[in-house]
């Protein structure tokens, strides 16, 4: 009998986040979701789901999701860090507490819960995964979709996924990352859709789901590490 998989999903209460743990779901994994007030989200309850609040920025969240997840399920074996907070102003506009923002969710996030998901892997000794959600902007910058500070950010998280894709392969612990364009998410709420569309090559934006489909691939795929796959309609290979 296969063994049922954990995975823990962080950013998880809406948009991108929450279409990754129902997918999860869908395939029979067990499931972690994380965010600020997961509690309130009002994804339905499940004896294979486990809601955990907490800011992600925060060492001490990190430590409750990962004693949880190996309490109540056993395993950590797969870990989508999509925790993130974006802004778009001039480059002159940001602020110090902005650059903080950016940095405790996106960056601290990253490390404090990654870190814990990695150690649990290591003891188990049977491999998994750790699939992070970036920007395809951050390194095929776009002059009409300002975001250098926060992009900052994301480029350094594709950057640590390729780090620790070579320092951790010879454990099959995998490290990938999924780098969409614009996503119809409640971030964009207000926005023009034909404005959002102009980003696009394709002329049409991405469903959440399009991006949670690409994280089970990663998720799932055994001999794939150290990638940054681009769900951004073409976006990144050059101007259209």
């Amino acid at each position: 009998m296969t063994r049922k998989k954990t995975a823990i999903v962080t950013g998880a209460s809406q948009g991108i986040g929450a279409a990754v743990v129902q997918a999860f779901l869908d395939r029979d994994y067990d499931v972690i979701a994380t965010s600020r007030a997961i509690s309130k989200s009002g994804l339905p309850p499940s004896p294979r789901l486990a809601l955990v609040d907490g800011d992600i920025g925060l060492p001490e969240t990190a430590e409750k999701i990962a004693r949880i997840a190996v309490d109540r399920f056993g395993t950590i074996d797969h870990l989508v860090n999509n925790a993130g907070v974006f802004a778009s102003k001039p480059f002159t506009a940001y602020t110090a507490e902005d650059f903080r923002a950016f940095v405790s969710t996106n960056l601290e996030g990253f490390i404090y819960i990654s870190q814990r998901a990695v150690a649990q892997m290591l003891k188990q000794g049977t491999g998994g995964s750790v699939t992070t959600i970036t920007s395809s902007t951050a390194d095929h910058p776009i002059a009409g979709a300002r975001g250098s500070i926060p992009m900052i950010t994301k480029g350094g998280l594709n950057s640590i996924t390729l780090s620790l894709a070579a320092e951790y392969a010879i454990e099959k612990i995998r490290f990938n990352a999924v780098a969409p364009g614009i996503v119809d998410t409640p971030m964009h709420r207000g926005t023009p859709k034909d404005f959002l569309n102009s980003f696009s090559p394709m002329g049409a934006i991405a469903e959440p789901r399009d991006i949670a489909d690409a994280v089970i691939y990663l998720s799932e795929a055994s001999h794939v590490t150290g990638e940054v796959l681009y769900v951004d309609d073409g976006a990144h290979v050059g101007k259209w």
